[in-house]
């Protein structure tokens, strides 16, 4: 989230870290049990940094599948990195096929939660609904309601409050980033934690975007109903991700701020202010992920 020329550097934050996107790498960067700041970085695969990253509405696809391949590989690399110090970082870690059964699994239980439970939940009542546009909308504000009801409930465990504190250090950090300033604690204490493109705006967008997209697809047998959304899912995907994209790079637009309004809210949830430890994490990985991108070629 972080821009760099024309690249917008992003994150999210891990256990006791932040991981930071770059151009052609990503860095981990975590605070150790012994105070110190542990940092690796590994290359991005091509496949997120080839031509279909730059294809309207593809782009938006490839990217929510990047967020869980490399969330996955991010939290991995964090427990490693928590116990180790930062020159014995080993290079063992989640097998590919482990790492592929992961990110599967993750996926099929957002679409079962966020996808398929409300459509199960209206169906019990569809009988008591007038038409077929009255039900689709519940069906989706029931979703909106599940993502809320989420997002509340695992703010409420200590640990995820700590998570929540680094995703804050490091959009705080972007911020810093983007207006140009030293990636100090001080500059990076001037700004606040939520950010236009952060990945929960992304998820709030999807579901909207979602109420509207399904809104007109009428109320077929349960089965044709379920199929229709994870067939548009790739589609909701991409016009969440450039309304997304396009808020960000254009803020001072009334519009974008229309866009971006709602998922700056909800940050409120899952965003908490760093402490100034935290805030030298997401500091660390920032310049952990710059640097290993000046050591190569731009690929994109």
């Amino acid at each position: 989230m972080a821009e760099n020329k024309s690249f917008a550097y992003g994150g999210q934050a891990v256990i006791e870290g932040v991981m930071i996107r770059g151009k052609n790498n990503f860095s981990v960067a975590v605070r150790t049990p012994n105070e110190t700041i542990a940092t690796t970085s590994q290359p991005l695969s091509p496949i997120f940094t080839g031509f279909a990253r730059r294809i309207l509405l593809l782009r938006g696809v490839l990217i929510l599948v990047e967020a869980l391949v490399l969330g996955v590989k991010a939290l991995n690399l964090s427990a490693q990195l928590a116990v180790q110090n930062e020159s014995e970082t080993s290079e063992e870690g989640l097998s590919n096929w482990l790492l592929g059964l992961t990110v599967a699994v993750s996926l099929t239980l957002g679409i079962g939660l966020f996808f398929v439970l409300p459509l199960l939940i209206v169906h019990f009542i569809d009988p008591w609904i007038a038409s077929s546009l009255t039900s689709n909308i519940i069906e989706g504000l029931i979703r909106l309601f599940i993502l809320l009801a989420y997002i509340s409930a695992i703010g409420f465990i200590k640990d995820i409050k700590r998570v929540f504190a680094y995703h804050g250090a490091e959009h705080m950090a972007v911020h810093a980033h983007e207006a140009s300033l030293p990636l100090t604690v001080s500059n990076v204490r001037k700004f606040g934690t939520p950010h236009p493109r952060c990945g929960t705006a992304f998820l709030l967008t999807v579901v909207l975007v979602s109420i509207i997209v399904f809104a007109f697809l009428g109320r077929p047998d349960l089965e044709w109903r379920i199929l229709s959304r994870l067939v548009l899912i790739p589609v909701v995907a991409g016009i969440s991700y450039e309304l997304i994209r396009f808020s960000g790079t254009h803020q001072a637009w009334g519009i974008s701020k229309a866009i971006s309004g709602p998922g700056l809210l909800l940050q409120r949830l899952t965003t908490r202010q760093p402490d100034d430890q935290q805030i030298e994490v997401a500091i660390e990985a920032l310049h952990t992920a710059m640097k290993a991108d000046e050591t190569e070629p731009d690929k994109r």
